[in-house]
C-alpha cells in the first residue's frame, strides 16, 4: 500500500506550530489546536479583510508603497478635508502611526518601500498643486529638491534612491510630463504618449507601467510601458477607470483594482505583459484608497465613499494556503 511517506517523503509530524515555509501538498498535525492541516495552492485569486487603519482617508492613490506585509501609507484627505501629514505602516495584520510628513498633502504620485519612500506630485494641504518631495528613511520625512514641473494626480515607480514620477494636472491642464530622481535632483525625461490625470503607476525605473486615470472630462483605459526610455502605448484596461488601486513590481505583472468609472468600482483586472483579464473582484466598490504589494499579494486601504479605514488584501491564484482538514 502507497503511504504518505512514500508520497511525499516524510510521515505527517505533530507540531505545536505551524511550519514558518510549508511545500506544496506538506501535512502535519497542530497539537495546540488539535487539528490536520494542509498546505495546498490557491485555485483563484481572493480578496480578505486586513486590518483596520487608525484614520480613515482618501485620494492615497500613488501615497502608498511596500508590500503586503510591510505597507507604509502616508498623506491622504481625512474626514476633515485639506490633506494630512498623517504616516502609517502596515506590518501584515496592523496599522501603527509613525512619524508625520513635512508637509501635507493628497492626491500624489509616490513610490518605494516601507523604509524608503518618495512622495511628490501632489495637492499640498488646502492649497493647490505642489512641486515640493519628501523622502522617506524609515523614521523620518525629509524635504529634498523640488519637481521642475508643479502638478497633482500623478504616479510614480521606483525604489530605494531611483524613481520617475509621471503625467497628473498642473493646475490648468493635464500634462503627460516625467521627471526622473537619481537622490538628489529631477531632470525630466520622455513624456507619456497620453496626458492624464489621476492614473496608476508601478514598477522599476527601467520597467515601469501606467494605466487608468482621467482625460477631463472623462475616465480612461490607456495602459504605456516604460522600458527606461520610451513610453509605448499596449492594451487598454477593460475597464475605463481613474484612482485606481495598483499593484505589482514591473511591467510584465501588474494588479488594478477598484477605483471609479467614474462611479465606485470592484472591479479587478490582471496584467500579464500583454493584456487585461478580470479576477476576482474587491469586497466593496471604492475609489482613491491607497495599493501596494505585487500582482500575487496585494494591499489596498482606505478610499471613498466613506473616507474608511478599511483594508483589503489580495492572494493570487497559484499562491499558497493553509488548509484545515475537517471530519464534515
Amino acid at each position: 500500500m502507497t503511504t504518505y511517506k512514500v508520497l511525499k517523503g516524510t510521515n505527517i509530524q505533530a507540531v505545536s506550530s505551524d511550519p514558518s515555509n510549508p511545500i506544496e501538498g506538506q501535512v502535519w498535525y497542530n497539537t495546540t489546536d488539535n487539528v490536520t492541516k494542509g498546505q495546498a495552492a490557491t485555485a483563484a485569486g481572493s480578496w480578505a479583510s486586513g486590518g483596520a487603519l487608525n484614520n480613515g482617508r482618501e485620494q492615497n492613490t500613488g501615497l502608498c508603497v511596500g508590500t503586503q506585509t510591510a505597507g507604509l501609507l502616508y498623506g491622504g484627505d481625512t474626514p476633515t478635508p485639506g490633506g494630512t501629514v498623517n504616516t502609517e505602516q502596515y506590518d501584515g495584520s496592523s496599522w501603527t502611526e509613525v512619524n508625520n510628513m513635512n508637509t501635507s498633502r493628497r492626491s500624489g504620485g509616490g513610490y518605494g518601500t516601507q523604509s524608503s519612500a518618495m512622495s511628490g506630485a501632489s495637492f499640498a494641504g488646502n492649497t493647490g498643486e505642489t512641486n515640493k518631495t519628501e523622502t522617506w528613511n524609515g523614521t523620518n520625512w525629509t524635504e529634498v529638491a523640488n519637481l521642475n514641473t508643479t502638478r497633482a494626480g500623478g504616479a510614480g515607480a521606483g525604489t530605494s534612491d531611483e524613481g520617475i514620477l509621471f503625467a497628473g494636472n498642473n493646475g490648468s491642464n493635464d500634462v503627460a510630463v516625467n521627471e526622473s530622481y537619481n537622490g538628489s535632483s529631477w531632470t525630466e525625461i520622455t513624456d507619456l504618449n497620453t496626458a492624464r490625470n489621476y492614473l496608476s503607476g508601478l514598477g522599476t525605473t527601467t520597467s515601469a507601467i501606467a494605466f487608468g486615470g482621467e482625460l477631463a472630462p472623462s475616465v480612461t483605459g490607456v495602459t504605456e510601458l516604460y522600458n527606461g526610455s520610451n513610453w509605448t502605448e499596449v492594451a487598454d484596461l477593460n475597464t475605463a477607470r481613474t484612482r485606481s488601486g495598483g499593484a505589482g513590481t514591473d511591467s510584465t505583472s501588474a494588479l488594478a483594482y477598484g477605483g471609479g468609472t467614474p462611479s465606485a468600482t470592484a472591479v479587478t483586472e490582471l496584467w500579464n505583459g500583454s493584456a487585461w483579464t478580470e479576477t476576482t473582484d474587491i469586497s466593496s466598490p471604492r475609489t482613491s484608497g491607497g495599493s501596494s504589494g505585487t500582482a500575487t499579494a496585494a494591499l489596498y486601504s482606505g478610499g471613498n465613499p466613506g473616507k474608511v479605514t478599511t483594508t483589503e488584501e489580495f492572494t493570487g491564484a497559484g499562491a499558497g494556503v493553509t488548509r484545515t482538514f475537517t471530519d464534515s
